[in-house]
């Protein structure tokens, strides 16, 4: 059997050189991105059907049985069943998030296991389906990942060319999703892509374009229609408090995510975790009905003109005045959409965070429009303003403003709108940017200890490893041993520094020529000084597998130019400014000459 999988790999080795040989790297590049964009296509279609599955069978059983009142608390049943598959059938092996996907981009050399795809698929389809309050959107762009990133591994590809196939999987999975292939291509770059030349759009725009083309050839349909005439210049100063109320509330939006899944996060036990989480949510849903699934349903009876459908069965309906009423529920919906959402994806759900973006996004516009109109201000088109609202919020949490402008512009179907969208899109994404430089996504790693200040750096440390920077050419010193013989030592090196280390191979302390220069003048004192009386202790040290991004931080701060490095305690090396700045010069250097 093992002869038979290292022959089929062999064969398979063959394969690729004889296919480059004939079709040249970036035809050859074409024809991948195009399997991947096909593959991502067909899980994609197989999410929504197993999404359909979850949302009617649930319903068609509990009915049977004589359990209708179950039906409320579907969504904690869809939470425990992903947390019972997570723990049962994928041994706890699980990450969600597209923050763990950059984790893997740029720690893990963009090799994403392929068993994200199966897990996702099932997880997510029964938290959404069943009605938890996320998107579909971040399992489909892992599920795409991984299919790229492990086809370009079966084809024995590089870094580089894996991280492009992984992008072209997680394109294909916002196209085949949304039916929108450009908001694809520009997603995989805003978010995802360190670097990117203008030939890397190619396969991107293959993989993108034939995953809409099978979604939609197989699961037809769009996700909203916009009827409108356009929009007129009265309307921006509008459009501009839009914007700034799109950006406020994309800030609330991220610090709440964070501070109520910590707190759920407290509940160390999953299933009591989840458990506690999905009975809040299913109370929420409960008193807000809207706050159920994805919430799209919402949105299209806003656009068909059924707005107070809201208050439909609402506990809100008791102010008298019904337009005042739904104002009302639109801000508590506005204000516990992000709070249903971390109540599902903390509690152990899976989902994303996008499609609560959107809903909270045309919620806020149809809100603004609606309160101009009920004070009498201004009446607007309240179509036009759901619809970019939904442009607004998604910029400013996801701090993606081109992914938010046309991904609304093709789900609407057209481009009317684009200049406010660009409006409303450029203000939210300022206003979050300012008051808080990570998005969603980066802020989960940032509080891992993971941050990056500008896209090259994100590309350098991509292609760094901590070990890789370690100096190990340094004579060691005993802490007793006398300044002859460390006077011996520094004959037979060019460092000015020396580790001190004891016989635990521990670092005690650090001499420098500086250190001992008025001392090695008087030759009397060389049997009588002992290491350990001239060194210094009060030296800077990491672990090995300490984050590169910390150790810059520490360079910067401490104004240093050597720190030591340890292995569990043990003394290991050093590492100096001068070596990392070296290595980023030689990786960028690399990465211009040999673009793809």
């Amino acid at each position: 059997m093992k002869y038979l999988k290292v022959n089929s790999s062999h064969n398979l080795n063959k394969s690729v050189r004889f296919l480059k040989s004939r079709l040249g790297h970036k035809t050859f590049l074409v024809i991948a991105s195009l399997f991947v964009g096909v593959l991502s296509g067909l899980a994609a279609v197989l999410l929504k059907n197993l999404v359909h599955f979850f949302q009617r069978e649930p319903k068609i059983f509990f009915t049977q049985i004589g359990l209708q009142f179950l039906l409320p608390v579907t969504p904690l049943i869809g939470i425990l069943l992903s947390v019972l598959l997570i723990n049962v059938v994928f041994k706890g092996k699980f990450t969600r998030g597209l923050s763990n996907l950059i984790y893997f981009i740029v720690r893990k050399n963009s090799d994403v296991p392929r068993r994200k795809i199966l897990s996702h698929l099932l997880t997510s389809a029964a938290t959404v389906g069943m009605g938890g309050s996320a998107g579909l959107e971040a399992p489909i762009v892992l599920i795409g990942s991984s299919i790229g990133s492990n086809v370009a591994k079966d084809l024995k590809l590089n870094y580089k060319t894996r991280t492009l196939l992984l992008a072209c999987g997680s394109a294909a999975g916002i196209s085949a999703i949304f039916n929108s292939p450009i908001a694809g291509v520009i997603f995989a770059v805003e978010v995802l892509l360190p670097e990117i030349t203008i030939s890397s759009f190619i396969p991107l725009l293959i993989a993108s374009a034939s995953s809409a083309v099978l979604s939609k050839f197989l699961y037809s349909g769009q996700l909203f229609y916009l009827v409108t005439e356009g929009w007129h210049l009265y309307a921006i100063p509008y459009y501009i408090v839009l914007g700034i109320l799109c950006g406020l509330i994309s800030l609330y939006m991220i610090k709440s995510t964070f501070l109520l899944e910590d707190w759920i996060g407290k509940f160390k036990k999953p299933y009591l975790k989840a458990t506690v989480g999905g009975i809040i949510l299913c109370v929420l849903i409960f008193l807000l009905p809207p706050l159920y699934g994805e919430g799209y349903s919402t949105v299209v009876d806003l656009l068909k003109g059924n707005q107070f459908g809201l208050l439909d069965g609402s506990y809100f309906n008791f102010l008298g005045d019904i337009n005042l009423s739904l104002l009302f529920v639109l801000a508590l919906i506005i204000l516990f959409k992000v709070i249903a959402t971390s109540f599902t994806l903390g509690s152990g759900g899976n989902g994303g965070i996008i499609a609560p973006s959107l809903f909270t996004g045309a919620i806020t516009g149809f809100f603004l429009a609606k309160l101009f109109s009920y004070l009498g201000i201004v009446e607007l088109n309240h179509a036009n303003f759901l619809v970019v609202g939904m442009a607004g919020i998604l910029s400013g949490v996801l701090h993606a403003p081109l992914t938010g402008i046309f991904l609304i512009a093709e789900i609407t179907g057209g481009y009317t709108l684009i200049v406010p969208l660009m409006i409303v899109a450029a203000l939210s994404f300022f206003i979050s940017k300012y008051f808080h430089p990570e998005s969603i996504y980066t802020t989960a790693l940032a509080r891992r200890g993971i941050k990056f200040r500008s896209e090259k750096e994100k590309y350098f440390i991509q292609q760094t490893n901590l070990e890789d920077l370690i100096e190990k050419d340094f004579e060691c010193i005993n802490p007793k041993q006398s300044l002859r013989e460390l006077s011996k030592k520094i004959a037979q090196t060019k460092r000015n520094l020396f580790p001190v280390v004891n016989e635990q191979k521990s670092l005690v302390g650090i001499i420098t020529l500086d250190d001992i220069r008025e001392v090695m003048l008087n030759s009397e004192m060389y049997d009588i000084i002992l290491a350990y009386e001239i060194m210094n202790t009060s030296f800077q040290s990491v672990e090995m597998n300490t984050d590169i991004n910390t150790v810059m931080d520490i360079f910067e701060k401490k104004q240093i130019w050597n720190l030591a490095v340890t292995n569990k305690g043990e003394y290991v090396g050093f590492i100096s400014k001068s070596n990392i700045f070296n290595k980023f010069i030689s990786v960028w250097a690399e990465q211009h000459h040999d673009e793809i």
